[in-house]
């Protein structure tokens, strides 16, 4: 009996220990997990700058599905930073209490290694990895002094640079791709940029004008989240930051001329037409479809013609010389302009009464008199019946 309980206790003892090291080797996987959980938290970047992954989403502008699509065209334009609003790009020419330019904001991010740029290929940009720039050689061939950062390595390098070695002040154009795009789903154009490419004007050495050397592409949902938390403002007049960058390019803030269309021979608008005022013509044009071309798809309604009819009869009578009263269409001037010829001004004011009258005696005047026969017969014939 005595030996069954030591048996038991053994048992128990042994059943002891083996909760005690379940319970141990579950805190231990929960530890764990929740350092797992800790890793994927977002973590701000070396520029200070939080990105989640979420953020990146809300930012980004997704492409619509080509069966969606009935019409597209690839425009490109050339923005000048002394134009419009687009200062807005340029200043500030350093990092201040109020921001950072565009160009830096890029500078740094691909300094850190968090956004890809591309090869600058004369309008056949290709978008892929095999076309991705090294940031180092990028550096050397525009000589921006650089550094290894801390933590970089050859899968994931990094550098580190100065705000004095960044030639902020020596970009002074961009070069966007703009698509305009007509969706069935929402039977209406909408225009978007979908990439950018900096400009860098730098002098030869000579004393010549500074030549005009285009850096690399970036696409704009790559940067989209980073520049939405830099504002600006676009009036001198008006100090508040209103908007922000990523506003800036959705809202189509900017003034760029268009220097080239997507072609099969891949020529731009100077070489299609090196004429200067052809050049400008065919700009022109090209604005003027691009913004009609999803009105020219539908019937106008009864007040748009209306409106037209009445813009053209304004412009008629601007011509002429007359001035159509405010509130007034070209119907009642229209009635106005017919009642006006029944009214003569020869020598005083004849209405209408006055050319009845006129008629009425020439109709009497012409009507033949009773002979004196027929007379005399009339008054026999009323002595008779007396």
């Amino acid at each position: 009996m005595f030996n069954l309980k030591l048996t038991i206790m053994k048992y128990l003892k042994y059943i002891v220990l083996g909760l005690i090291v379940a319970f141990a080797t579950t805190g231990a996987t929960a530890q764990v997990v929740k350092k797992s959980g800790d890793d994927r938290r977002d973590k701000k970047d070396e520029g200070g700058v939080h990105i989640t992954g979420r953020q990146q989403a809300f930012y980004e502008q997704r492409e619509p599905s080509e069966a969606d699509l009935q019409w597209t065209k690839v425009v490109y334009r050339s923005l000048d930073l002394t134009k419009g609003k687009n200062p807005a790009l340029y200043y500030p020419e350093e990092p201040n209490e109020d921001g950072q330019s565009l160009f830096f904001i890029i500078m740094r991010l691909l300094a850190n290694n968090q956004i890809s740029a591309y090869e600058y290929l004369d309008g056949r940009e290709m978008f892929t990895d095999e076309y991705k720039i090294k940031v180092a050689e990028m550096f050397d061939r525009f000589h921006v002094l650089y550094s290894e950062a801390k933590g970089s390595t050859e899968k994931n390098p990094k550098y580190a640079i100065e705000d004095a070695d960044i030639p902020g002040n020596e970009i002074m154009r961009y070069f966007i791709i703009e698509k305009w795009e007509f969706d069935t789903r929402s039977n209406a154009m909408r225009s978007r940029v979908d990439a950018l490419c900096p400009v860098l004007y730098r002098e030869d050495g000579y004393g010549g004008d500074p030549i005009p050397f285009p850096m690399f592409w970036v696409k704009l949902n790559d940067i989209r989240p980073y520049i939405a938390q830099q504002y600006i403002f676009t009036d001198d007049d008006n100090n508040l930051t209103r908007y922000n960058l990523d506003d800036f390019f959705k809202l189509n803030m900017y003034t760029g001329d268009i220097y080239k269309v997507k072609n099969l021979r891949n020529q731009s608008l100077m070489q299609l037409y090196p004429d200067p005022a052809a050049l400008k013509h065919a700009q022109d044009s090209i604005e003027e479809r691009l913004h009609r071309f999803d009105k020219n798809l539908w019937a106008p309604t009864r007040e748009e013609l209306q409106a037209q009819a009445e813009a053209k009869r304004k412009l008629e009578a601007e011509k002429n010389g007359e001035t159509l009263e405010e509130g007034e269409n070209a119907t009642v001037q229209e009635e106005k302009k017919d009642s006006s010829k029944s009214v003569k001004t020869k020598r005083g004011s004849n209405n209408d009464s006055k050319d009845n009258k006129k008629k009425n005696n020439k109709k009497k005047a012409q009507k033949p008199k009773e002979s004196r026969s027929n007379q005399g017969a009339a008054r026999s014939v009323r002595n008779r019946k007396r």
